[in-house]
């Protein structure tokens, strides 16, 4: 089972990627939105904000629990699958499309998401 620290550290790769991402995926990733990721085997939530084409968790983050404020984007994954997501090792479309992750946001802003996936 991954960590908090792995769990992390896979946020930050990913806000990494996204930052050296181009065409519609910088498009998508050009978003301004609060963000929640829980990590559910883990019962933990990161918090913070997709903006500027990277992920900025907040400092305080993990969290206990669900999220307790309704993010404009929330995520819901194992730690394990949020690892294998970053490493390439799991598509996210096929873990979204089979409930291995739950992605709920606004209907703009899944159209927008849609290019990242």
């Amino acid at each position: 089972m991954a960590t908090i620290e792995e769990c992390r550290g896979a946020l930050d790769k990913l806000s990494g990627n996204l930052a050296r991402s181009n065409g519609d995926v910088r498009g998508a990733a050009a978003l301004d939105r609060s963000l929640s990721c829980h990590m559910t085997d883990l019962d933990q939530t990161f918090t913070g904000r997709l903006e500027g084409g990277r992920i900025e968790v907040d400092e305080a983050s993990p969290a206990p629990g669900p999220p307790r404020a309704k993010a404009e984007i929330r995520l819901a994954m194992t730690g394990d699958d949020l690892l294998a997501m970053v490493a390439g090792e799991l598509n996210f479309a096929k873990a979204w499309a089979s409930g291995r992750v739950r992605l709920e946001a606004g209907f703009r802003d899944l159209l927008r998401l849609r290019a990242m996936l």
